[in-house]
């Protein structure tokens, strides 16, 4: 018997190893250990066997020293009164499709009433690299009912497009709606969604916004609350994608994943950089915090061969509306556009408060056009966000020269800016609009200016409305 070996005890979790020495915030010491590795699971005990246990993962090994990251928190543990059993493994969840329906905490446990979700198969929860020669280009669309994000921003299966928010804006209410109604026609569709720090109100409110859902057996709900632990937030996300994962490349299901907030996502992964004392980037924020992120946002994709995709919407709230924060710009190089929240939009009674010149989805004509959608769909998009930009500068004009001076082709654009957020943008928190209702909504208002105006669109789109007497 080694040394270190010694220093535990034989038992059916493994060795058993009770010198703890410190605890430092969500992190635990362990001294004397041999043969541990890092990112390996650990349960810890206080009392013995029979006693309550908290799980652990291993952030880092030196020498016989190893550092553990409680999952339920170190608040009540006593140094010397812990055991720590390490499971010789990564941290593993079953998976399995009797997720779908299941409403659980941040660390899968189920909070619903049910009993624990068991599987065979157990997959760890950090996922494989998916090798890049095998993926497939992300392709066809995933409505979401919404007009402004279906018309104008596309979501596209495979895509990764994140909403950029501020704190008062409805985005968790936008984000419970879109995984409430996203679908992609007749072909197998699920959604994981998995909120992060959010209070009970946010939660109850978004439980009972997919309740519908969740009793159809499509949807995985993961909570962790803000009064949960904070290191419970680093495991969250990535338990959904370990599912989500299973569900597309196994299961052959379109799975979309909804992530909120990853800006507290965020905070708990400076908690433990802070806590560990390694030096800190911008804001605080851990220096890796690009490469964390991206082993999140990467997981989603397709794989060639393959009938399922996956696709994930991260939500993300500015602090101060400031989107040169360390995580939204990193979010932005890592993802194919954004779906931008504006404060202006919201104040003037428009829901949801989307600014489209602001938003963009880079993959949009993979998932847009004729065989996806509408052969008219791009070209009536691309002339809607031309005329909102000129109508802009004509608001900005007025603002000076007063609206009585412009003339009347300025005057018109006035009206089609408010035609736009009332006609188009503004829809009811539960109404979901067809792709047809919000393409002939989008007609609607571009036609309120003259033809001549209307450069984007082809003589041939514009002669067929007429013909059907638009």
């Amino acid at each position: 018997m080694t040394s270190a070996t010694a220093r535990g005890r034989a038992t059916g979790l493994g060795v058993v190893y009770s010198d703890v020495e410190e605890l430092h915030g969500p992190l635990l010491l362990v001294r004397g250990v041999a043969g541990v590795g890092w990112d390996e699971a650990a349960l810890i005990r206080v009392g013995g066997e029979g006693a309550s246990a908290r799980h652990g993962v291993v952030l880092e090994v030196d020498h016989d020293l190893a550092v553990v990251q409680v999952l339920e928190g170190t608040e009540g543990l006593v140094p010397r009164r812990a055991s720590v059993a390490f499971s010789g493994e990564p941290v593993r969840v079953p998976v399995t499709a009797s997720w779908l329906g299941r409403v659980c905490n941040g660390r899968g446990e189920p909070v619903d009433g049910g009993p624990p979700v068991s599987a065979s198969l157990r997959m760890p929860v950090a996922g494989h690299p998916l090798n890049p020669t095998h993926r497939d280009r992300p392709g066809d669309p995933v409505l979401t009912g919404i007009s402004a994000i279906d018309a104008l921003t596309t979501l596209v299966r495979g895509q990764k497009l994140p909403i950029f928010s501020v704190a008062g804006l409805p985005h968790l209410e936008l984000a419970a709606q879109i995984a409430a109604q996203s679908h992609t026609g007749t072909d197998p569709f699920s959604v994981v969604f998995a909120g992060m720090g959010l209070t009970h109100a946010d939660a109850d409110a978004i439980r009972g916004a997919l309740e519908e859902r969740l009793g159809a057996g499509e949807l995985l709900l993961l909570v962790n609350t803000a009064d949960d632990p904070v290191i419970e937030r680093i495991l969250t996300p990535r338990i959904a994608l370990t599912v989500a994962e299973h569900l597309a490349f196994e299961g052959g299901r379109h799975v979309l994943v909804v992530l909120a907030d990853m800006t507290s996502y965020a905070e708990a992964l400076r908690e433990v950089s802070a806590a560990r004392g390694e030096l800190p980037g911008r804001r605080a924020y851990p220096g890796y915090l690009y490469s964390d992120l991206a082993t999140l946002y990467e997981r989603c994709g397709r794989v060639r061969g393959r009938a399922g995709s996956i696709t994930i919407m991260p939500v993300l709230t500015m602090p101060a509306g400031d989107i040169t924060h360390p995580v939204p710009d990193l979010t932005g190089y890592i993802t194919e556009g954004q779906i931008v929240l504006a404060a202006d939009v919201h104040a003037r009674g428009i829901y949801p408060p989307v600014d489209p010149l602001a938003s963009l989805s880079r993959l949009m004509r993979n998932g847009a056009g004729a065989g996806r959608t509408r052969e008219d769909h791009l070209d009536l998009a691309a002339q809607l966000l031309a005329a909102l930009a000129r109508a802009r500068q004509v608001r900005e004009l007025a603002e000076i020269v007063g609206s009585a001076a412009l003339n009347k082709t300025d005057q018109l654009y006035l009206e089609f800016a408010t035609a736009f957020e009332r006609g188009l943008l503004d829809q009811q928190r539960h109404e979901h609009r067809s792709m047809d209702q919000t393409l002939d909504r989008c007609w609607e208002v571009a036609t309120g200016l003259p033809r001549r105006e209307l450069t984007m669109l082809p003589a041939r789109l514009l002669d067929a409305r007429d013909r059907r007497g638009g």
